[in-house]
């Protein structure tokens, strides 16, 4: 019932009516619930529920510049949902990080973690803290900073934090280390370690390869093959860079990726282990900037100041941040003959983006589905963790590749149960609800 959704969104919109983020999100899963409402009217007081977070903290986090000058940052950890597990998902550090941002990832991840199958409930958190240009030492300092604070209310059990935007690797060492400091405790509380210290193998492409595989479930679903599409990708980091790898491995296409400078055009495909390559040797130069792939490959082309969405392409796939391909892009794609639109980085249609593409028969397939891969190998390294063994790359691909499969077809039975033809954000949305929601159902009023 549309007045559900209106009725939802409303008592949203009056608690935090500047959370511009976090409203968008909620609009999404509410309307898009719809047709589950006119069969479920009861589930309205549990999604309320939902939509307000169990904890948030928010906490200033001081450090030391080089130059001995203090420095101050705000920190944020959103404790969502626990009905299934205890809270999962990744830090941020950008400077655009805020109470919405962090809210509206926090309230996508429940629905996301519960599609994977896996013991995981949804939670988000990070700071304004902006590593790019820092040096090595200020990046551990505020780490340390960070994790001093943050150190009380995560754990093994509770909350398990992994990267994001600006936490890869070196940032979640130092943040680890200052942990086990404070702890005294070698347990995996955190995702995205180091292959000599719990990590995962395959962690930091998992998010690109998961989307491939769920795209490829989509165009089987239509009775074609990913092998010979050609594809669009935005962004040029971890995600990126997995899509562009599993594409090559699954026979299919990518033509571009992308910047805040502008994006690049390779017509003959960034498909060989020498470009491949090339994208994280770009990602470490921290420049932020995709336009020397360009002059490393000559053949290539670099468009300043323009997204990838006007070339011609089967699949687009955003990789890169929210809100990234709006109506005028879709419309672009559209006219160029695109298909599907898999959606790898959180949010990365606007919501009239999804509604164009909604309306002129392109499948568009939401991240809380096609992204969730990241978030799977996570889960995985938690389960490697807690029977101290490290799986081969094989066998983790194979579970990823088995979990993605699976959420596609909750998404699938989902959309047939209720009538919803090619409706990914329906089938997800709902899939990833009705499990939260009989967890919370059954554990009572808390």
């Amino acid at each position: 019932m549309a007045e559900i959704a209106a009725r939802l969104l409303q008592t949203a919109a009056k608690r935090d009516p500047d959370q511009k983020e976090f409203l968008q999100a909620v609009k999404t899963v509410v309307e898009g619930l719809i047709p589950l409402w006119e069969q479920r009217p009861e589930l309205e007081e549990v999604m309320a529920r939902l939509i307000e977070p169990e904890r948030i903290f928010t906490f200033r986090v001081a450090w030391l510049d080089d130059h001995g000058k203090i420095q101050i940052n705000r920190g944020f950890r959103v404790q969502y949902n626990s009905a299934i597990g205890p809270y999962k998902k990744g830090l941020r550090f950008h400077p655009s990080v805020n109470l919405s941002i962090i809210k509206f990832l926090g309230f996508d991840q429940i629905f996301k973690n519960s599609l994977t199958t896996l013991p995981m409930g949804g939670g988000k958190g990070g700071s304004d803290f902006d590593p790019k240009g820092k040096s090595d030492a200020e990046v551990m300092r505020f780490c340390q900073s960070f994790m001093t604070e943050l150190f009380r209310y995560i754990g093994p059990n509770i909350d398990i934090p992994a990267g994001d935007i600006g936490v890869g690797a070196r940032e979640i060492g130092y943040m680890y280390g200052q942990y086990k400091r404070l702890t005294h405790a070698v347990e995996g509380v955190l995702t995205g370690k180091g292959q000599t210290w719990g990590g995962s193998l395959i962690r930091p492409e998992a998010t690109g390869f998961g989307g491939l595989y769920f795209a490829s479930e989509m165009v089987a679903y239509q009775k074609q093959e990913i092998a010979g599409k050609t594809i669009c990708v935005s962004g040029f980091g971890n995600v990126a860079w997995g899509a562009c790898l599993k594409a090559a491995q699954l026979k299919a296409k990518v033509i571009t990726i992308s910047g805040p400078d502008g994006y690049v055009y390779d017509e003959e495909g960034i498909n060989t282990p020498e470009k491949i390559a090339y994208l994280l040797r770009l990602r470490a130069t921290c420049q932020d900037i995709v336009a020397p792939y360009a002059e490393q490959f000559p053949k290539s082309q670099f468009f300043p100041g323009k997204k990838p969405w006007e070339r011609k392409c089967d699949i687009a796939l955003p990789c890169a941040t929210q809100n990234e391909l709006d109506a005028n892009d879709a419309a672009m794609l559209h006219a160029n003959g695109c298909k599907f639109v898999v959606e790898l980085s959180n949010m990365g249609c606007t919501h009239d983006a999804l509604e164009y593409c909604q309306s002129h028969d392109m499948i568009y397939a939401p991240g809380i589905a096609c992204n969730a891969g990241g978030v799977a190998v996570s889960g995985l390294e938690m389960t490697q963790n807690s029977i101290r063994l490290r799986w081969k790359a094989e066998e983790v691909d194979q579970h990823l590749q088995r979990i993605m499969k699976d959420i596609h077809k909750q998404c699938v039975e989902a959309m047939s149960q209720f009538h919803k033809p090619n409706d990914y954000v329906f089938g997800a949305n709902a899939a990833g609800f009705l499990k939260v929601a009989t967890a919370m159902i059954e554990q009572g009023c808390v």
